[in-house]
């Protein structure tokens, strides 16, 4: 396939739609630094275009907008389509957590004079690029009371920041000879929050009653908090050019976004399929947990959708009223949540790592993902032989083809690294194993992981393209 760059192929009016689209980006990636934030932000923006929590639908109807949310770390969106739902659903889902540091329950300590708080990294980091930033700290503090407390502290110009020390080079020259992965012991990754003490007491005693002067916070209501500790300051435009986007948390708001905005812009449409947007938590540690994709949170939003439905409302109640139905009942409405699912095709929407000629080793450059070159099908992913990944189908690869195709999206295809160099997983393996077709469709990402990444503005322009033709197009 020949490589194209995509920013050849626009006209004037595209790059207006390029830079409205990414100023929307900028600000979803800086309101939206941890998954909750991403979830309320999300939420805000769907509710502008009409979306209504579920629990306000007593039925549910083609053209219904609907979303529900699960702790406020994952979200799910649907746009209901004229089809009958047994004939299966577009589904893109995306995660919205990101790998950073998390503040452990009994966090404070003082040592030589200097306060810090205890953190346990989340996700795949390198340790190393943590130290010396600035960073800020974002989360919730539930007291005993119930009472809950926003912490975001390190964004506004006139906050504090917050930052791991490093060792000066003239010291540390014997680390220098130390393996990455050693050169910094993960239990030493410690934020230092201050130095100032008073002559009544110690550094320690100061921070805590600044805490509790700012926040009503006592030591003691770390146990019941969730903090995590990331960079501090806003996503920019990045090159002379101002191609590309510098930012944190890319991999994967950069899809999440996409899929929500793709979703929204479907205010009008009635679609012949109804379209899921998934966004999760939990993807960057295996997607475990209550709010990741192993748990039946989605399969229970549908359930509830299923028995919504306006068609069938009537015969649900009649079932109920007659005991003897009831188990009736319940097997019907499984067979269908099972049929819904297994006719179901999705998007697993993640990032792809862009191929980097400073690492070109770590790449084979056929399958290799290129910044600009467009929305990337990473057919297989897992590690080694495939290990751990989903690989999709070949015909459904190539309805996907006809599809970006028809509606001028520029796709390539990808592997996530040459063979035996790494891989990787996402969150298409768990919705593969109710057997709809599933295959892995994001846009390319330097710097994957660290806390600054590195996307093309004209791969989230295609991105958006893609997932929109997606929903409203794929299917018959």
């Amino acid at each position: 396939m020949d490589r194209k760059q995509a920013w050849t192929l626009y006209q004037e009016k595209d790059y207006a739609a390029i830079e409205e689209l990414c100023s929307g980006y900028r600000r979803f990636l800086n309101v939206g630094k941890t998954e909750r934030e991403c979830v309320e932000e999300a939420v805000r923006i769907a509710e502008q275009k009409g979306y209504r929590n579920l629990s306000e639908y007593q039925t549910v109807k083609p053209g219904d907008k609907i979303y529900e949310v699960h702790m406020n770390k994952t979200v799910i969106f649907f746009h209901i389509g004229e089809q009958s739902l047994e004939e299966g659903m577009n589904i893109i889902g995306a995660h919205v957590d990101s790998p950073r540091l998390d503040i452990k329950q009994v966090p404070f300590y003082e040592d030589s004079s200097q306060v810090y708080l205890d953190t346990h990294y989340y996700g795949g980091v390198k340790t190393y690029q943590w130290l010396s930033l600035p960073l800020s700290l974002h989360g919730v503090i539930v007291k005993k009371n119930g009472t809950k407390i926003t912490v975001r502290i390190g964004e506004a110009e006139e906050d504090p920041v917050f930052v791991i020390t490093d060792l000066l080079p003239h010291l540390g020259k014997e680390k220098l000879e130390e393996k990455v992965k050693e050169f910094i012991d993960a239990e030493k990754m410690d934020l230092l929050i201050g130095n100032r003490g008073e002559i009544t007491g110690t550094v320690k005693d100061y921070i805590l009653q600044i805490l509790y002067k700012r926040y009503q916070i006592r030591e003691e209501d770390f146990v019941s908090a969730e903090l995590e500790v990331v960079p501090a300051g806003k996503a920019r435009d990045c090159g002379l050019d101002s191609s590309m986007i510098l930012g944190y948390g890319q991999d994967d708001r950069s899809c999440a976004y996409t899929a929500l905005e793709a979703l929204l812009e479907m205010e009008d449409v009635t679609a012949l399929r109804t379209c899921c947007c998934i966004l999760a938590d939990k993807e960057e540690i295996g997607s475990r947990g209550a709010t990741g994709m192993t748990s039946r949170f989605f399969e229970n939003v549908l359930a509830e959708i299923v028995y919504r439905i306006e068609e069938k409302r009537e015969a649900c109640i009649e079932c109920l009223e007659k005991q003897s139905q009831n188990f009736s009942l319940y097997q019907k409405q499984d067979l269908m949540l099972r049929r819904i699912l297994q006719k179901s095709d999705m998007l697993s929407a993640d990032v792809s790592a862009a191929y980097d000629p400073l690492y070109e080793k770590y790449f084979e450059k056929k399958n290799a993902a290129y910044l600009s070159e467009g929305v990337v099908f990473c057919k297989y992913s897992g590690s080694g032989g495939k290990s751990g990944g989903n690989d999709a189908n070949a015909e459904y690869m190539a309805e996907l083809r006809r599809v970006m195709e028809e509606n001028h999206v520029l796709y390539q295809t990808a592997e996530l690294g040459a063979v035996d160099r790494g891989g990787g997983g996402t969150i298409a393996y768990i919705l593969a194993e109710y057997g709809m077709n599933v295959i892995d469709c994001g846009i390319a990402v330097l710097s994957m992981h660290a806390p600054w990444e590195v996307i093309s503005k004209a791969d989230l322009y295609e991105m958006k393209k893609g997932y929109r033709a997606f929903y409203q197009k794929y299917g018959k």
